[in-house]
């Protein structure tokens, strides 16, 4: 046994999930440990033999352990920083990093990274740092240091957004603050398009890197249409619709603070004029709740996106968010005009594919209408999936065609 680390091990037959590179060992797996590690604390995991099956951070909960080795190592800082640096090279051969079109990306995606309960969004010189373990919460200064070294003078600062992902039982509390440098500036570039970005109060890190390319899968779609964005956020589907000369774009979410950074954003590309022929206005945002808009909106719309919050972040909540997804796809359907093009999405984790594409299917049954579908959509390159954990694809998304 390494002396430096407690030890967890699995009960015989256990060990085949970490055989097969999966990075969750179960608390139903463990046969015994040496000592009972702390919470956030490294440890070493092995099979009754002795067998090192890999390294990784003691959680609190059914998932006890997550891996971020395969083997045993010397988990120090510079063992850090070369898993930043193996995520920064992937975000460069992705044409990513150092792109002058587009400075923000994500760095770092969780298991996709094979680093477990860890996000890095970087954001044109400010990178913003989830941790979702305690153990990943612990190694904040280290993972400034590395950040530092990965990215010398184009990293300007570095700011903790945790305070609402950490495990709510957790005895580490985490505060939302400025782990080092200065933010230059919040407004960042995404394939040219200008959007001003809050991660000290806005939701998740601040901007929702993950629909990028469904975003300009919209612009493709959204010349000479009349184009209503559903919980728009900061308005990132709009602007891309407007840039693509969309005849008339409405911008929908429940959150008036949401809604005024989506117009500041609408400003600061300059779409807030009038359309050229009849004088309506190009861009109009509503702080209002998406299921009451679409009431009453009788085929007002070419082009819908629906892209909702979570309606499922556990198990015991999926029947729920099914039927809520069919809800909301059934209203699109009602309103959309004959020809209209669909843009639908879940980003429930425990809402898979094939459920998630069942209810939509059963939504466009009790409409009556025609649909097929044109793409079938996912999370970005820059949130990678590992083979062996499936569970890391959570984004999903249909383009249908309603006729």
């Amino acid at each position: 046994m390494n002396a430096a680390y407690p030890v967890i091990i699995l009960n015989s037959g256990k060990e085949q999930s970490p055989l097969r590179f999966h990075p969750w060992i179960f608390s139903g797996a463990i046969k015994s440990k040496s000592r009972e590690p702390a919470e956030g604390e490294i440890v070493e995991v092995q099979d009754i033999k002795g067998l090192c099956l890999g390294m990784g951070h003691y959680t609190i909960g059914s998932i006890a352990v997550r891996l971020f080795s395969f083997k045993k190592a010397e988990v120090d800082s510079k063992f850090w920083k070369n898993k930043l640096v193996r995520a920064y090279n992937l975000r460069k051969k992705l044409g990513l990093a150092g792109n002058p079109l587009t400075n923000t990306y994500r760095l770092v995606y969780a298991e996709g990274d094979g680093l477990p309960g860890l996000i890095i969004d970087f954001f044109n010189g400010t990178a913003v740092i989830q941790t979702h373990t305690v153990g990943m919460h612990l190694l904040k200064e280290e993972l400034v240091n590395a950040l530092k070294e990965v990215y010398g003078e184009e990293l300007k600062a570095v700011y903790d957004k945790s305070e609402d992902t950490m495990p709510k039982m957790s005895a580490v509390k985490a505060v939302n603050c400025c782990l080092w440098g200065q933010t230059e500036s919040n407004e960042v570039l995404e394939n040219g398009h200008r959007f001003l970005v809050d991660w000290e109060t806005g939701q998740k890190t601040g901007f929702f890197i993950d629909q990028r390319e469904s975003r300009e899968l919209v612009k493709k779609y959204s010349r000479d249409r009349t184009v209503l964005n559903t919980f728009c956020y900061s308005g990132g589907f709009s602007i891309y619709a407007l840039a693509a000369g969309a005849r008339e774009v409405h911008s929908v979410d429940s959150s008036k603070k949401a809604v005024e950074l989506c117009d500041k954003n609408v400003i600061l590309n300059n779409f807030n004029g009038t359309g050229v022929s009849d004088g309506t206005l190009l861009h109009t945002s509503f702080a209002q709740d998406t299921f009451d808009f679409l009431e009453g909106r009788s085929k007002y719309y070419d082009l819908i996106i629906l892209d909702p919050p979570a309606f499922a972040k556990h198990q015991n909540a999926k029947h729920n968010a099914v039927q809520g997804y069919k809800r909301l796809n059934l209203e699109a359907f009602k309103q959309i005009k004959p020809g209209g093009i669909l843009f639908t999405f879940s980003c429930s984790q425990v809402i898979d594919k094939s459920l998630f594409q069942g209810a939509v299917m059963a939504a466009a049954i009790e409409s009556g209408r025609s649909v097929r579908i044109l793409h079938h959509l996912s999370q970005p390159a820059d949130h990678p999936v590992s083979i062996f954990h499936p569970e890391g694809e959570y984004l999903k998304g249909l383009v249908l065609y309603i006729e």
